[in-house]
């Protein structure tokens, strides 16, 4: 591994039923649907090329079933991490975005226009972004230099993290656009900090939809 700085992956977990079909999931666990086991498995040997030296999860079962697909690839056990879950959006959960707004119209509104709303009184990105990167950092302790942390985790808890790790604030963090299921950021550590070095990668550019994303 040598003496090169370390670098972190963000993994978001594969496609859900409820990915397809549009509703928020929030802290709720529905499995990965035959496409997203299909996902992480085809994903699992580019992560496995860089030989993380940590390998932790979400222990919600969508993100746990990705890891595991990496995990019969290289000798590196899954540490399960529950302040990798995401976001906890309350009363949010389980609705479409047009159901949420019926219901919610005025946290629907602030969230369209960039506030940081407790969405069905759940928590908020700042929230998720610190608790999420905190637990990222603890595990970093486990990385050698030059070494790679693997975190498999959930959009908007992934975005959050970025964010806070790059020192954003919140009212930018939609400009980093939202991951695809079984796609993957990669941060790398200097003296100055955390460097956003891919965003999204794993496939060809294309359009994402998220329940992290406002539109």
């Amino acid at each position: 591994m040598g003496d090169g700085p370390r670098r972190l992956v963000l993994w978001r977990h594969g496609r859900t039923a409820w990915n397809e079909g549009g509703r928020f999931q929030g802290q709720l666990d529905p499995p990965l649907d035959d496409t997203g086991l299909v996902q992480a498995r085809d994903a699992a040997p580019m992560l496995a090329s860089l030989r993380p030296a940590v390998l932790v999860s979400s222990d919600l079962v969508r993100a746990r079933d990705t890891a595991a697909a990496l995990a019969a690839l290289v000798d590196v056990p899954v540490q399960d991490c529950a302040a990798l879950r995401e976001m906890d959006l309350g009363e949010w959960q389980g609705l479409t975005r047009r159901e949420a707004r019926e219901r919610f119209p005025e946290e629907y509104a602030e969230w369209q226009v960039g506030k940081d709303v407790r969405r069905g009184g759940g928590e908020n990105y700042s929230e998720v972004g610190r608790r999420a990167a905190d637990a990222l950092l603890a595990a970093l302790s486990g990385v050698p230099p030059g070494g790679t942390l693997v975190a498999v985790s959930h959009g908007g808890t992934i975005r959050s993290a970025i964010g806070t790790l790059l020192d954003l604030e919140v009212v930018l963090w939609w400009r980093l656009g939202p991951l695809g299921n079984a796609r993957w950021s990669v941060l790398v550590e200097n003296r100055r900090g955390w460097q956003l070095e891919e965003h999204n990668a794993g496939g060809r550019p294309e359009r994402v939809t998220s329940g992290d994303d406002a539109r």
